[in-house]
C-alpha cells in the first residue's frame, strides 16, 4: 500500500527552490487540494512546469485557479509553460522582472517531458525552426538536419516533484483520469523524482479495472485523498 499523506504533509516535503511539474489544463485535471496547500505555505523560489498560468477566477467564482494561486503569492520565480494569456498577473510579473517565463510550444513541452521520463536524450521537432524558440538555449540543443529537413533537438525535461490528480486512485497508487483531465498528468508522472497523486476518489485495489489504469502505481510515491478533509 502506498503511503497516504494529507495535503499539508505532502507540501511539507517540498523545499524552497524545488522544480515542480503540475498537471492540468486551465485547471481541468489540476491537483487543487495540493495547490491550495502549497499556496498557503511559505514555499518560495519555485520553478513550475505546467501547461498554463491558470486563471484569475475559477468556475465557481473562487479567486485564482490552478497555479494562478502560486503566481499571485509571488512563490514562483520561473514558469515553464505554453500559455499565459488568461492570467494578466503572470504577464505583469514577467514585465516587472519578478518572474521568469519560458514559453514553449505545447506539443514540444509534452514531448520534452516524455523524453525526460523515458530517459531519452531529447526530442526532435520541426516546430520552432527559424523562430525565437530556436534561441532558447536552455531548452534547444540546436538544429539537426535529417534527410534534408531541419529539426530542433529539444532537451528532455524532468522535475523534483510532480503533482498530479486522478478521478480515481487506488491504495497502490494506480490512477484513472476522467476524460480530458488526463492531459499533462499522465506524462508528468513519469518524469519526476517524487510523484504525489491527489485522488478525487480513493478506492480499493481492484475497483479500477486493469485496462483502465492510465498511470501505474509503480510511478506514484504518495497519495493525497482530495475527497476528504485532513484529520
Amino acid at each position: 500500500m502506498k503511503k497516504q499523506l494529507s495535503a499539508q504533509q505532502a507540501v511539507d516535503m517540498i523545499p524552497d527552490g524545488a522544480v515542480i511539474m503540475c498537471g492540468g489544463f486551465l485547471g481541468c485535471g489540476t491537483a487543487h487540494r495540493l495547490m491550495d496547500a502549497l499556496a498557503a505555505s511559505q514555499k518560495k523560489n519555485l520553478t513550475i512546469i505546467c501547461n498554463d498560468a491558470g486563471l484569475l477566477e475559477g468556475p465557481n467564482g473562487e479567486a485564482y485557479y490552478g497555479v494562478a494561486k502560486l503566481i499571485h503569492n509571488h512563490q514562483v520565480s520561473r514558469l515553464v509553460t505554453t500559455h499565459i494569456g488568461l492570467n494578466p498577473e503572470a504577464t505583469e510579473q514577467m514585465n516587472a522582472g519578478t518572474m521568469r517565463i519560458d514559453l514553449l510550444p505545447q506539443g514540444s513541452l509534452a514531448e520534452m517531458i516524455r523524453a525526460g521520463g523515458a530517459g531519452l536524450g531529447g526530442t526532435l521537432t520541426k516546430t520552432g525552426v527559424g523562430t525565437l524558440v530556436e534561441d532558447a538555449k536552455d531548452y534547444v540543443v540546436g538544429r539537426q538536419n535529417i534527410d534534408g529537413v531541419d529539426y530542433l533537438l529539444m532537451r528532455p525535461l524532468s522535475a523534483d516533484f510532480a503533482l498530479i490528480c486522478g478521478q480515481q486512485v487506488d491504495e497502490e497508487g494506480n490512477v484513472w483520469y476522467a476524460g480530458t483531465a488526463r492531459n499533462f498528468n499522465q506524462v508528468m508522472a513519469t518524469a519526476a523524482d517524487i510523484v504525489i497523486a491527489e485522488a478525487e476518489q480513493l478506492v480499493s485495489v481492484g475497483e479500477i479495472r486493469p485496462e483502465d489504469v492510465q498511470t501505474y502505481g509503480i510511478l506514484v510515491d504518495y497519495i493525497v485523498n482530495g475527497g476528504q478533509d485532513d484529520e
